[in-house]
């Protein structure tokens, strides 16, 4: 404590260690506490970085496609009820171009998100089976379409197939927002419709996203550490600097002035985390926009109007707010600077370290001499 106390209140003049014994310890203490600035600066900015890449490469890409997906089997549902209804004809002209290109869509989805390395090994077993009932899904609603002309067994086809899709509601609803079947998601054993999986998938991702978007206490305290190892080191440069400007008449050490020029860069890498961390903040609202925001009344606008002014609440959107939020969340000269943190500060230590041990062997040669006192 006492030599805490001496590191971090310069003594009086007449008090002041020798020049032998205070060279020695700042030979310790500089190159210390330069390692545990630049080891804890940098691991908690590679993770603030690391936890913006996850975000912009697997989590927001992975809720879009899951949206995505929910929204495409839901428009597909109404086209194929719409095409049904009209008997015969749908015999020879199909279903219809629409419910193709959304189904189709789907199934690309959900393959997008096996991809993206977002989901558990668990929630990659629940997505296979969301893409089994996909498959169950179209099988029964080309079996409606065989027996059109029966409209008992057209419709129980149809209603079997909407059953894969959503859960019905209680009590039924004729149709909900926009003319839509209703489909809100359920909760519980009996959660065993697409709609239900995604949206479980859904709000687990959402809660990883927020998990990797907020400040774990890893963080924090690695970033208090370096504060605090970072204003001692900053000092201990400064006084050390005064310290051989006096007792060995140098103007200013150069080597240490070096040691001191990788400081100047940590107002930027700090102003890069706290850009990045705000970033992270404004993606987790626009994950709850992607599961809550969007309806299929929404998404069909843009197959219906696809070159009007695109409504913010679509998915391509939010998809794109996302990606623009996080870069923006940065400054981008820095990209690729957090694997060299703690390096750097490695050497830096060690040219401290070099530099104060060449004055400490000058000064013991010297006074072996008789040169000095």
């Amino acid at each position: 404590m006492r030599r805490l106390r001496r590191f971090l209140w310069p003594a009086p003049l007449s008090r002041r260690p020798r020049n032998h014994a205070y060279v020695r310890e700042r030979m310790i203490a500089l190159p210390l506490l330069a390692v545990v600035t630049s080891v804890a600066f940098g691991w908690a900015y590679a993770e603030i970085r690391a936890d913006s890449a996850a975000l912009r490469g697997s989590y927001t890409p992975a809720l879009g496609d899951l949206a995505d997906a929910e929204m495409s089997l839901r428009i597909a549902d109404r086209e194929a009820e719409k095409s049904l209804a009209a008997g015969e004809s749908v015999r020879l002209s199909g279903i219809g171009k629409r419910y193709l290109t959304r189904t189709t869509r789907a199934t690309q989805s959900l393959n997008q998100v096996a991809r993206s390395g977002a989901l558990t090994t668990a929630e990659r077993q629940e997505l296979d089976v969301v893409s089994g009932l996909v498959a169950d899904y179209g099988n029964w609603i080309v079996f409606a379409q065989n027996h059109v002309g029966d409209p008992a067994l057209r419709d129980a086809g149809l209603s079997y197939a909407r059953s894969m899709l959503c859960t019905p509601p209680v009590p039924p609803r004729e149709t909900g927002p926009g003319g839509y079947p209703p489909c809100e998601p359920g909760t519980g054993s009996d959660a065993t419709a697409v709609v239900d999986r995604i949206s479980a998938l859904e709000t687990s991702l959402r809660g990883r996203l927020a998990g990797r978007a907020a400040l774990g206490g890893g963080v924090c305290g690695a970033a208090v550490v370096a504060a605090t190892a970072l204003a001692l080191l900053a000092l201990g440069l400064w006084r050390t600097q005064v310290f051989l400007h006096h007792r060995f008449h140098l103007r200013v050490s150069v080597p240490l002035l070096a040691a001191a020029l990788p400081l100047l860069a940590v107002p930027f890498l700090t102003a890069d985390a706290v850009l990045a961390h705000r970033a992270q903040q404004r993606v987790v609202a626009t994950a709850g926009a992607l599961s809550h925001a969007t309806s299929p009344a929404i998404e069909s606008t843009a197959d219906e109007r696809p070159f009007a002014d695109p409504d913010p609440r679509l998915i391509a959107s939010l998809d794109a707010r996302a990606d623009r939020d996080l870069a923006e969340g940065r400054l981008s000269s820095l990209d690729g600077a957090a694997p060299w943190v703690a390096p750097v500060g490695l050497l830096t230590a060690g040219l401290i370290y070099a530099t104060l041990h060449a004055y400490r062997r000058e000064y013991v040669l010297i006074s072996r001499s008789g040169a000095a006192v």
